[in-house]
């Protein structure tokens, strides 16, 4: 019986040290990230487990404005993008490659690419594995239920998942994000 006491005591000390060491260490090495992360991570881990699917923390979501047209979206996004100096890069009907290779009507689906050429050299810049999020990317899609939505890939991760971004970096990152949800909400409303 005293052996299971002086375990237990043993234990108990243990965690009673362990805990706190524990914690600092976790605070010295989230010190060195972002301000951001841990309500981003906190923010991601909560839409995750909500939703279940990652793509809902990843994947900025608007609704189209009931009565606008595709083509009024896509004229918005093109102005919107325009007038905020953002280049319009392209575009990928993917609903006609569907069609193509099913030989079947589908539903409208397209990819449209926007850029800041001066913004991408820095982001590649500063490291190559930003290119994987260039250009910025909207997507136009009808759902099942014929209702337009538009969707952007949350630039958060990138500018505050991890250690700080370079300041002008950081700054100019920020702005493109704001930039494209300005971009996405405008043309959800038929805004120009």
């Amino acid at each position: 019986m005293r052996l299971i006491k002086n375990l237990l005591a043993i234990i108990g000390l243990s965690v009673i040290v362990l805990i706190p060491v524990g914690y600092l260490q976790f605070r010295a090495l989230v010190a060195e990230f972002d301000q951001g992360i841990i309500p981003l991570y906190r923010e991601f881990i909560t839409n995750l487990l909500t939703t279940g699917n990652p793509g809902n923390a990843l994947v900025l979501a608007v609704p189209v404005k009931e009565g606008l047209t595709i083509a009024d979206v896509k004229e918005s996004l093109k102005s919107l993008a325009n007038s905020r100096n953002f280049l319009f890069v392209g575009e990928a009907p993917f609903y006609k490659q569907i069609e193509a290779i099913t030989g079947e009507p589908y539903r409208y689906i397209e990819f449209l690419s926007f850029c800041d050429a001066q913004v991408g050299k820095m982001m590649a810049d500063y490291n190559n594995i930003y290119t994987a999020f260039m250009p910025c990317r909207i997507s136009l899609v009808e759902d099942l239920n014929k209702k337009l939505w538009l969707y952007t890939m949350r630039l958060d991760l990138m500018i505050h998942g991890g250690k700080p971004l370079p300041e002008a970096l950081r700054k100019e990152a920020l702005r493109v994000w704001k930039v494209i949800q300005e971009i996405v909400h405008g043309a959800a409303v038929g805004d120009f």
